[in-house]
């Protein structure tokens, strides 16, 4: 019978050793998620950094996305929402990765839009999971875990999509690719 064991305050729902190895790839995956996306959102909107942390993002989410299903399929009843917010999130990002390349100003807003929206969705699902045994977190309601992601990472969102020089096409910054 599967014991619950507790990490840093933080309880792992079962002992089982294959468990516990595609927990520790999906925490893995899900810590260079979020440094990797950081680093694309900070990073100039050029070739370098923003493409290369992009892409470590993107696939570090597939990761997530792969071992989350694994995870989820186990404790289905307990966890089938965060399959469907991680699902979202892989959807998000698909769809951003996707609109990327050609850099028109409606595909960079549906790679603002994706990327950002799978980053929330992303954050969402682990304040949803893990919230009630964080710090500071864990004095709010569930429900805050829901909506804090979405009314922080919105507002940024928006602010790229009206002031961003590539968004809005600003003269002297390329919207396609010099050859």
């Amino acid at each position: 019978m599967p014991q619950q064991i507790s990490v840093a305050g933080v309880p792992i729902p079962s002992d089982a050793p294959l468990f516990l190895a595609v927990l520790v790839i999906h925490v893995a995956a899900g810590l260079t998620c979020v440094v990797a996306g950081v680093l694309a959102m900070l990073s100039p909107k050029r070739a370098g950094r923003h493409p290369r942390g992009g892409t470590v993002y993107y696939w570090s989410l597939v990761v997530v996305f792969i071992s989350m299903g694994v995870l989820s399929a186990v404790r289905w009843a307990q966890d089938y929402h965060l399959f469907m917010l991680g699902a979202l999130s892989f959807i998000a990002a698909f769809v951003g990765r996707q609109a990327a390349p050609t850099r028109t100003q409606a595909r960079i807003r549906i790679h603002v839009i994706g990327m950002g929206l799978s980053y929330i969705l992303l954050l969402t699902a682990f304040y949803v999971d893990n919230g009630k045994h964080l710090p500071l977190w864990r004095l709010l309601p569930p429900l805050a875990y829901w909506l804090v992601p979405l009314a922080v990472g919105v507002p940024i969102m928006a602010w790229v999509l009206l002031r961003h020089p590539l968004v809005r096409g600003e003269r002297g910054v390329p919207l396609v690719p010099r050859a």
